[in-house]
């Protein structure tokens, strides 16, 4: 199994319709082997949308990771300086989203794994990502 003893942080943003396909993605990684840190933005956390109830959600991924959810900046901020992940999931990442932090920010790691210089914009591997 690839992700055994691995730590994932698994995030939930505010995309609601998305929870009821997402939320069984994190029983898929425990079965893996991974240990998941569940973490919900502030909206997802307290609002209830058409498409449930915060409270179901929270009770449902708790019951599944047998850990308490991290929902505010202060408990967050702990997560890179402690190390406390190997691999960080955000879902939904959009693909404006993925896109801007992968392969258009150039301080960054680009989406195929290249490094990218801030200054002369060329990538340090053997692959031209700007077809």
């Amino acid at each position: 199994m690839l992700l055994v003893g691995k730590k994932i942080g698994f995030a939930l943003t505010g995309s609601f319709c998305t929870f009821e396909k997402t939320i069984p993605q994190i029983s898929r990684l425990i079965e893996e082997g991974a240990e998941v840190l569940p973490i919900m933005s502030f909206n997802s956390y307290n609002i209830n949308s058409k498409f449930g109830k915060a409270k179901d959600f929270i009770d449902k991924i708790q019951s599944i990771t047998g850990k308490k959810i991290i929902h505010s900046i202060e408990e967050a901020e702990p997560i890179g300086p402690k190390k406390l992940t190997d691999i960080m999931v955000i879902v939904p990442c959009s693909r404006k989203y993925s896109r801007k932090n992968g392969k258009w920010n150039y301080r960054h790691t680009s989406f195929n794994g290249c490094k990218i210089s801030f200054k002369e914009r060329k990538s340090t591997c053997n692959r031209n990502i700007y077809k």
